[in-house]
């Protein structure tokens, strides 16, 4: 490679592929930081509830896939049965979820969002939509793809098949 190749190479972003371990120490800082950034303001709604991110969680992902099952939402969550059973008991008795019996297996419960969980739900989305796009704006188009390229790569197998399963009218 000449040495005009190489500088356009390394500015394209190749030389990220070899990456020092403080490099990737500070991304990794970076994520933890960005995460205590993404979740501040949920934290703060989800408070004024008594719920926490568990909660967060399942109602974020029920909204994704109204219908969807107990077990479904399980492995996506990947938490302990007990666990989530607290969390949906909270939701169901504060009105904000509905667990319908299943029409084909009446051991499946359906989870739907109420009238007041989606409320709830969209309180919580657009603040975090609002911090992702002021993100998304301040970075640019090509870094966007680029995050979202490096998030995927990052997923494990499972968690990437229920990623794709999700409806996105972007993809």
């Amino acid at each position: 490679m000449s040495q005009g190749a190489s500088a356009v190479a390394q500015k394209s972003g190749e030389s990220l592929l070899f990456l020092t371990d403080d490099q990737i120490r500070k991304g990794i800082e970076a994520m933890f930081f960005a995460y205590r950034g993404f979740t501040a303001d949920p934290d703060r709604i989800l408070d004024e509830h008594g719920y926490g991110r568990a909660h967060h969680r399942a109602i974020h992902f029920i909204h994704r896939s109204p219908g969807t099952t107990v077990n479904n939402l399980l492995s996506i969550l990947g938490v302990t049965k007990q666990s989530l059973n607290r969390v949906l008991r909270a939701l169901v008795e504060d009105g904000l979820v509905e667990a319908r019996i299943g029409h084909r297996d009446k051991r499946e419960r359906h989870l739907y969002l109420t009238e007041a969980g989606a409320a709830l739900e969209q309180k919580l989305s657009n603040a975090q939509r609002e911090r992702m796009r002021a993100a998304y704006r301040a970075a640019g188009p090509v870094a966007v793809a680029g995050f979202r390229r490096v998030l995927e790569a990052m997923m494990d197998p499972e968690m990437r098949r229920h990623f794709d399963g999700l409806s996105d009218s972007s993809r």
